[in-house]
C-alpha cells in the first residue's frame, strides 16, 4: 500500500500552523480592543465600531479552529480532522464567492443602501441626545481628516448644531473649491458620505485582490487536505 508524502504532510502542518498563528493574533486583538477602556481610548475606538471588532473575534476564532484541524489532521494523519478542515474551508470559500457575485450584480444597490443608512444618521447629527453626541464627536473627527461636512447635504445636515464649537470649519476662510461661507463661518462643503463612497470605489480592486488572492490559498488548502486525506485511506 502506497504511504503518506512526508513532504505533503509537513507542508500541510506548517500551513495550518501559521493559519492558527494568524487567527491568534485577530482573536487576541480583537478581545483586547473589545474589553481594555484603555485601547479604546488610545486606538479612539467607540461603540460605534464594536459590531467590527466582534467580526473580528468571530473570524479569528474560525481561522484558529480550523488551523488546528488543519494541524492535527496532518500531524495525526486524522481523516476526521482532515474532512472538518475541508468541509469548514470549502464553505468559506463558497460564502467569499457568493458575496463577490452578489457585490457585483448589486454594485449599484450598494450605493443606495448607503445612503439610506447615512440619511437615518442625519437625524443624529441634529439631535442633542449623549448617545448622537458621541456619533457626532466621531463624524467631526472624520470631516477634520477628510475635509469634508455632514453626510449627504453638507453643512446643512447639523442644523443648528453647525453652529457649535468649530464643527466643519474650514482652516482656508476663504471660498474655494473646499469651502464655503454659511451662517457666519466658512464651511467645508463637500459631503463627507460622498468622500467613503468614493473611497470604497476607489478601493475596490484592491479588496478584490485580496479576495482573490484568499481564494487561491483556500483552493490550495483544500487541495492539500484532499490529497493527503486520500493518500491517508490507501495507506
Amino acid at each position: 500500500m502506497a504511504g503518506v508524502s512526508s513532504c505533503m504532510k509537513y507542508s500541510m502542518f506548517i500551513f495550518n500552523f501559521l493559519f492558527w498563528v494568524c487567527g491568534t493574533i485577530i482573536l487576541g486583538v480583537s478581545i483586547w480592543i473589545r474589553v481594555s477602556k484603555d485601547a479604546q481610548q488610545e486606538l479612539e475606538i467607540d461603540s460605534s465600531v464594536f459590531a467590527g471588532v466582534d467580526l473580528l473575534i468571530a473570524v479569528g476564532s474560525i481561522i484558529m479552529i480550523l488551523g488546528f484541524l488543519g494541524c492535527c489532521g496532518a500531524i495525526k494523519e486524522s481523516r476526521c480532522m482532515l474532512m472538518l478542515f475541508f468541509i469548514g474551508l470549502l464553505l468559506i470559500l463558497i460564502l467569499q464567492v457568493t458575496g463577490g457575485i452578489l457585490g457585483a450584480v448589486y454594485r449599484s444597490q450598494i450605493e443606495t443602501s448607503l445612503r439610506e443608512a447615512f440619511q437615518e444618521s442625519v437625524n443624529s447629527l441634529q439631535s442633542s441626545t449623549e448617545e448622537s453626541k458621541v456619533f457626532q464627536e466621531t463624524l467631526q473627527k472624520f470631516q477634520t481628516t477628510n475635509q469634508c461636512c455632514g453626510l449627504l447635504n453638507g453643512p446643512s445636515d447639523w442644523g443648528k448644531n453647525i453652529g457649535n464649537n468649530k464643527i466643519c470649519e474650514c482652516e482656508l476662510k476663504s471660498s474655494s473649491d473646499l469651502c464655503t461661507y454659511y451662517q457666519g463661518k466658512y464651511v467645508y462643503k463637500n459631503p463627507c458620505g460622498d468622500v467613503i463612497i468614493n473611497y470604497l470605489k476607489d478601493h475596490l480592486l484592491i479588496i478584490m485582490g485580496i479576495a482573490f488572492g484568499l481564494a487561491v490559498i483556500e483552493i490550495l488548502g483544500l487541495g492539500f487536505s484532499m490529497s493527503l486525506y486520500c493518500q491517508i485511506g490507501r495507506k
